[in-house]
This record gives structure tokens, sequence and C-alpha cells, in this order.
């Protein structure tokens, strides 16, 4: 009888990690389809994986060395995008996924490194958090870290 309990309760410890790195995969898939509406400019896309009222902000350092905080709300940030010019192209690399998930709410970690026309622009870290609707996970809160010094970009010159 003791043999069926272990197996019992070590198949619902397995099940739950499969689920939870199932999840995971969900979390960061929704990132890198943000990334690629992003990229591409598309409006529509960018404004379905949002839900409720997002604000984004940015922390870097002014050029006297002092913290600054900048605040956008997500339909300022999508209007942006859309002004890009056609002729002038932007990426930004995530270099890893950092995902924790406790029920419908995740937060993902993500280092970047950002180019503007083929240029180093910036490196950072983005956090978002996203809450699952239904079977999606939609973001509600993105918050992003901008520097120039110590990033690996920099270093690979």
């Amino acid at each position: 009888m003791k043999k069926y309990t272990l197996f019992a309760i070590t198949l619902l410890f397995v099940s739950f990690g499969f689920s939870q790195n199932s999840e995971e995969e969900n979390v960061k898939e929704t990132i890198i389809e943000f990334f690629d509406a992003f990229h591409k400019q598309d409006t529509v896309k960018l404004k379905s994986m949002a839900k409720g009222n997002v604000q984004l902000q940015s922390i870097s350092k002014n050029k006297e060395g002092k913290t600054r905080l900048s605040e956008n709300d997500y339909n300022q940030f999508v209007r942006s995008i859309a002004g890009i010019p056609k002729d002038k192209t932007f990426e930004e690399k995530l270099l890893g996924f950092d995902i924790k998930i406790d029920g419908n709410m995740a937060n993902a970690w993500t280092p970047y490194e950002f180019w503007f026309d083929g240029n180093f622009s910036h490196c950072g870290v983005n956090s978002f958090q996203l809450v699952k609707v239904e079977e999606d996970w939609k973001i509600i809160y993105l918050v992003d870290t901008r520097r120039r010094q110590g990033c690996k970009a920099m270093t690979k010159n």
C-alpha cells in the first residue's frame, strides 16, 4: 500500500512540475509575441496583449547620475511605436527569461539589448507582470531599466 501512495504522490509532483513548465512556456511565448508585434509595429496585436490600465515605467540615470523614473501609459506607448518611420530599424534582443508564476499571476524578468539602425543603443532588464485571463496571459504592468554602461554588447567590441 505504501508503494502506491508514494507513486501517487510522485505522480502528483511530476504532473505539477510539467504544468508549471507549460505555463512558463506560455508566458515566455506571450513575451516573444509581444516583441514580434513590437518589431512589426503591429498596434492591433500590441493592444490585444494588454489588460486593464497598463502603466509603463523606465528607470535610468540622467546626465548628473541621478535616478530618473519616466512613466507612460500603454496606449501612448503603442502610438509611439506606430510613429517610428518605416525606414528606421529597431530591435530589442532578449538575452534570457526568468519566469515566476503563482496561480493566474506571472512575472517575467528579461535582460535585453536595444539596437537602433544597426547600432547599439542601450541595455537593461524588462520586468513584465502578467495575468492569466481564461487561457491567455495578458500584460498588466511593465517596467524596465536603461543603461549604457555594463552592457554585454559594449564588451564585444
